[in-house]
């Protein structure tokens, strides 16, 4: 995969994690996909913010959760945007939140957190000397992002309005319709329904970042054997491709996908 330097506006291009135990968190996710983890500063006393390295590229990062903050673990899924405080204004206009003003990430560039009418938070990021991940979807990068929602047109909608967003709908059965998210001529992330069983296990709307394995049931098996959970064990999709949900150690959940990616 050629290193990635820029991401058109509408692209996913960054994702980090947010732990209770970053420490524990490195040493889950190194053995896991390979990372090589540097520590950067941040503008924060004694906060660093560790950046994951795969064939000498940045490609994702670690962070601490903010103290007293009301959130479990979890992965953010960052978008690319023109204008961080235009997304802001935009997505109140359409119903959605910000929770936070959009702010200054040191000189790496600007962001907002956004929050759509159906609960779903991404993150708007107007890049500056941080244009996003420098390597993506080879095996241990992330290669997809998904929401689950209870909503899933008010959400497409929100986001199509927000970011250009169109969408292709692929029938799944007694499951429903999967949503493929298009940003231009290229396929984006995805966007479904939560099952009945998320929703009753107080499952909110969230966005869960794939990450490409070679082999999906060994690196599952390797899950639990650094301490984290299989939430649901590799399964064939129609398309080809197999993948899992996982949880790491601190409760994070994210995906693992083995098949073909985009270039």
């Amino acid at each position: 995969m050629a290193t990635r330097t820029s991401y058109s506006p509408g692209t996913f291009s960054w994702v980090d994690l947010q732990t209770s135990d970053p420490e524990a968190a490195k040493t889950f996710y190194g053995p896991l996909f390979g990372w090589e983890l540097e520590e950067m500063p941040t503008d924060q006393e004694g906060v660093s913010y560790s950046m994951a390295r795969l064939g000498g590229e940045y490609c994702s990062a670690i962070a601490p959760l903010p103290p007293g903050a009301p959130m479990p673990p979890h992965w953010n899924s960052y978008v690319t945007v023109e204008s961080a405080d235009a997304t802001a204004a935009r997505a109140r206009e359409l119903g959605g939140s910000t929770p936070m003003d959009p702010f200054d990430v040191m000189e790496a560039g600007r962001m907002a957190v956004i929050a759509d009418p159906t609960g779903g938070v991404v993150l708007a990021w107007e890049p500056r000397q941080h244009p996003g991940a420098g390597r993506v979807n080879d095996p241990g990068c992330f290669t997809w992002n998904e929401l689950g929602t209870t909503d899933q047109d008010a959400a497409s909608t929100f986001y199509g309005a927000l970011f250009g967003w169109t969408y292709e709908d692929h029938p799944m059965g007694p499951s429903g319709t999967y949503r493929t998210i298009q940003n231009g001529d290229r396929p984006n992330g995805g966007i479904r329904l939560l099952t009945e069983q998320e929703t009753a296990a107080g499952v909110p709307p969230n966005w869960l970042v794939y990450f490409t394995t070679e082999d999906v049931d060994g690196s599952a098996t390797k899950v639990g054997e650094l301490g984290g959970a299989v939430l649901a064990p590799p399964m064939q999709l129609p398309m080809g491709s197999r993948i899992a949900v996982v949880a790491d150690p601190q409760g994070a959940a994210f995906a693992l996908f083995e098949g073909e990616v985009q270039d």
